[in-house]
């Protein structure tokens, strides 16, 4: 028997464990770039749907598999490399293979990446309600993981922002987070896949004047230069080539296994507060028209880290984005439940307010018409009216 490549081999046991959860015949979607972690999860996946449950004992059974490939339009030639990534997947046997183009442009209140990002999730879920797939994998890896760990510690963030990306949530599976992006591309390169690049994953050339060391003041105006330009390099392309490797360097290897070990910790203990404070805002809430009102007493009663993570489930419940809801958002909340002194109401992301009145602490989605970031909502920093 010809010997498997230990990153083949590790890449088809990863998707191996999410497909055994699949029946007979049923769909699974790889959302495929043409990039190196998405090609080789394509790879594994059309190698596995024709085996799942095998063994000595079993012959198993087969599960259908197919391709989604999202088109942003982002940069000059995605088009072709948005048709190359169809042909690739279709040759390795993934049936369909769907392509789908989007907007480019970014929505209120969030720029070009978060843009992508939100369209290509819309996207994929509407494909697998057209095709009736019962799971979408994503080709994240390790890396992705430790870069988004790094990315919420340095935004100062909770412990679900630091737990990063989960293994699963919906129809959504990440097979590769156990998996370094070295690992996908040694698999492309043992099955004869010839992988894209995006350009704003790689840091410009060096030149002389950025080896040099400046001022903190000359690089902002240099990066400012940069955006101007169109040159400017995204901040997590930025943490993937710059911070990490110095990170490794100082820390000596294992650094991007230790983040995500971090991030699993987080995630079992943030899953836990999530579940608490779920129960907490249902034993507080009292019906009151159209607004959602809060007991206050209960509240007051409640673990710190308990309340605030209540609250914030509180102020989503009204139409606040999570990615707006920032923290000092549920710190002028909990000013109104354990600090009250006659404050005014609080202004939330999108127009939602809050208020405290006669023990109970009411929250208000948006008027009809004031969008996210329209007029009328104060910065995020005022509290009272």
């Amino acid at each position: 028997m010809a010997r498997v490549d230990p990153a083949v081999a590790a890449a088809r046991n990863a998707v191996r464990a999410v497909l055994a959860r699949l029946g007979p015949e049923d769909l699974v979607l790889v959302a495929c770039s043409g990039g190196a972690d998405s090609l080789a999860l394509a790879a594994s996946t059309a190698f596995e749907a024709r085996r799942v449950g095998r063994s000595v004992r079993s012959r198993g059974y087969a599960v259908r598999a197919g391709a989604v490939i999202v088109d942003h339009g982002l940069q000059d030639g995605s088009a072709e490399v948005a048709a190359r990534a169809a042909e690739q997947c279709g040759a390795l046997g993934l049936d369909p293979v769907v392509v789908r183009s989007v907007d480019r442009a970014a929505g209120p209140g969030g720029g070009p990446e978060a843009a992508a990002r939100d369209a290509r999730y819309a996207v994929l879920q509407d494909v697998a309600g057209e095709t009736g797939a019962a799971r979408v994998l994503l080709g994240h890896t390790l890396d992705d993981q430790a870069e988004q760990v790094l990315l919420g510690l340095a935004r100062g963030a909770g412990a679900r922002s630091l737990a990063g990306m989960p293994r699963e949530r919906g129809i959504f599976h990440r097979p590769f987070l156990g998996l370094r992006r070295a690992q996908t591309e040694a698999v492309c390169a043992a099955s004869g896949l010839g992988f894209w690049t995006d350009p704003t994953n790689l840091l410009p050339a060096a030149t002389p004047a950025r080896d040099q060391v400046r001022e903190d003041a000359d690089q902002v105006r240099e990066d400012a230069t940069d955006r101007a330009r169109g040159a400017y390099t995204p901040l997590r392309s930025q943490v993937r080539g710059r911070v990490l490797p110095v990170l490794e360097q100082t820390l000596g290897p294992g650094v991007v296994e230790a983040l995500g070990r971090s991030a699993d910790q987080l995630r079992d203990d943030a899953d836990l507060l999530d579940t608490l404070a779920a129960e907490l805002l249902d034993r507080a809430r009292m019906a009151d028209g159209d607004e959602h009102a809060l007991d206050v007493g209960l509240l007051e009663q409640a673990h710190p880290a308990l309340r605030r993570r209540t609250l914030r489930l509180a102020a989503l419940a009204v139409g606040c984005k999570p990615t707006d809801t920032t923290t000092r958002h549920v710190d002028a909340l909990d000013a109104l439940v354990v600090s009250w002194g006659g404050q005014g109401s609080v202004h939330l992301p999108g127009g939602a307010r809050a208020r405290r009145a006669c023990g109970s602490l009411f929250l208000r989605a948006a008027p009809t018409g004031i969008s996210d970031g329209g007029t009328g909502v104060r910065p995020p920093s005022t509290t009272q009216e």
